[in-house]
């Protein structure tokens, strides 16, 4: 399912509402300035809705860097969201990412991730990555891993990132995309042939739901 959105503000607003008509327990949460958007709203406009207390929040990837570190998913969405709604500091799951060792992280994250989330956010990046899934990693084709420390060659750094066997299978996964600058790769994503980890992002037994705003959408030939 594809939905558009005339501004980044009404994209997250609908994935707001999607939150919470969903009434998830269990969360994947993404980095990026879109999902901040719709963290900032949850808290702002949506926090009576939501039973926060029931919720299980993980991350869908980290940097490996420490939680306080500017760079930390974890960081962002503790300041926008986790710090401002009443979520017991025990349903918060981050990742461990200021261990030196990225694959100890990744290790240890596997341990306490559910193996089905009710709601997993993910963004798209301009060369088609999904999570910390890049084009050319090995983990694309990760079959029985659902937590993985690849090796970024171009970002020079090591990710951890929920694998594809995770991802897919997932009740309810939505892209959040914005911006012009992402037209392109969202139609070579959509429409295009299959090659960008995005595209491998297929629920085996859940609903995907691609949310765009209109400048994300302005390529597509479907509107």
């Amino acid at each position: 399912m594809i939905r558009v959105f005339e501004n980044s503000r009404e994209l997250a607003r609908g994935a707001a509402e999607h939150f919470v008509a969903l009434a998830p327990t269990t969360v994947a949460l993404s980095g990026g300035s879109t999902p901040k958007i719709l963290y900032q709203l949850l808290a702002d406009q949506f926090q009576a809705e939501v039973s926060w207390s029931k919720i299980q929040f993980f991350w869908s990837d980290e940097r490996h860097v420490p939680p306080d570190h500017p760079d930390s998913n974890f960081r962002m969405a503790h300041e926008a969201l986790l710090s401002r709604v009443p979520v017991p500091e025990s349903n918060v799951h981050r990742v461990h990412s200021e261990n030196p060792s990225a694959q100890e992280a990744a290790d240890e994250y596997e341990k306490v991730i559910v193996p089905r989330l009710d709601l997993i956010l993910l963004g798209l990046g301009a060369d088609g990555h999904t999570a910390s899934i890049f084009p050319g990693s090995d983990v694309l084709h990760e079959t029985k891993r659902l937590v993985a420390a690849p090796w970024v060659e171009k970002l020079n750094t090591y990710r951890i990132t929920m694998t594809l066997p995770l991802l897919n299978n997932g009740a309810s996964i939505l892209f959040l995309v914005s911006g012009a600058e992402k037209a392109q790769i969202v139609k070579e994503v959509l429409e295009g042939p299959k090659k960008y980890p995005a595209q491998f992002v297929q629920p085996t037994d859940g609903e995907l739901i691609w949310m765009l705003d209109r400048d994300a959408a302005r390529n597509l030939n479907r509107r």
